[in-house]
């Protein structure tokens, strides 16, 4: 019995006559599941990439502001940020200039816009909920934070969940001491960390 069970085995494993519509109907579906799976998990890196890249270009923008900022300038860079993406998906997004008060030790909120409907807007009270994950600063010094928000729908149910996609990106003012927003008072002095001249 066992005799003829090796020489089965034997026979089968040399056997080279096949039919290519069999062997196709049993390796089509498994390369195409592979396939499918690759291009949801790119496109999902891909639209992570896309998003990290906007919210560094519109914090970019922004430090390289020295005139005051109205609401038609956020509109734009919401509008930049939804070209930037590319994607059907909405993205919502946050700007707002924060400053350290040294004294106090505490952070300020200068100003805070917000476009799409996943965000509110920061307030002194509220920002302090994400004080660890804000830079250490000099007293009266500001950043740009930039904060966008986007839902990925994978392409294919390759068992990646439905995501949200955040980025947190933070940018000094490059060419004045702070950007400034149409009708809001900046509160706090400007900064003077020794180099600039006093009365």
């Amino acid at each position: 019995m066992l005799n003829d069970l090796r020489s089965l085995f034997r026979r089968y494993r040399h056997e080279t006559d096949g039919s290519v519509s069999v062997e196709f109907a049993f390796y089509m579906p498994l390369l195409l599941g592979v396939f499918a799976a690759m291009y949801t998990y790119f496109d999902a890196y891909r639209q992570e990439g896309a998003n990290l890249k906007a919210a560094y270009t519109i914090s970019d923008l922004i430090s390289r502001e020295t005139s005051t900022l109205n609401e038609e300038y956020i509109d734009s860079m919401h509008e930049l940020a939804k070209l930037l993406i590319r994607v059907d998906s909405s993205i919502s997004l946050r700007i707002s200039v924060i400053r350290w008060d040294e004294d106090d030790n505490r952070y300020y909120v200068d100003w805070s816009r917000v476009r799409g409907g996943q965000f509110a807007q920061w307030q002194d009270g509220t920002i302090q909920n994400v004080k660890d994950d804000l830079p250490s600063m000099p007293d009266q010094e500001r950043v740009i934070l930039v904060e966008t928000k986007n839902d990925i729908d994978p392409a294919f149910n390759v068992g990646l969940p439905d995501m949200d996609i955040e980025n947190f990106v933070f940018t000094r003012p490059r060419f004045a001491p702070q950007v400034k927003f149409e009708g809001q008072d900046s509160g706090g002095g400007g900064h003077n960390d020794g180099t600039e001249p006093t009365d």
